[in-house]
């Protein structure tokens, strides 16, 4: 399989084509190596899904590692805080409250 294709299979990526232009600009490493879109992965590399399924079947296909973990609730703290910021449907947040929206979601 190739890894653009498991990239997309493991939903890393929402496309195939993003997840190829990922691997592309050089931000996807096997085996501490950068790799082109067509670079094929064997089953010692990772475990290879045999279809797009549900995010469950996903997850047992690759390890995360602590750090990573640590970022990731650390992000969906502050889109947590984040989305209580959020105004109400028919308001729009003014020019302060844009920036601390930014801030909080990571974008400067």
């Amino acid at each position: 399989m190739r890894i653009d294709r498991w990239l997309f299979a493991v939903r890393f990526f929402k496309t195939r084509a993003a997840a190829a232009e990922a691997v592309g600009g050089g931000r996807v490493h096997l085996n501490g190596e950068r790799v082109k879109p067509s670079h094929g992965i064997k089953p010692g590399d990772a475990a290879v899904p045999l279809r797009r399924g549900p995010a469950s079947e996903a997850a047992r296909c690759y390890d995360e590692t602590a750090e990573s973990k640590a970022r990731r609730e650390q992000f969906t703290a502050r889109m947590k805080v984040a989305a209580g910021l959020t105004p109400r449907r028919n308001e729009r947040p003014d020019k302060h409250g844009r920036r601390l929206l930014r801030r909080l979601r990571g974008r400067n």
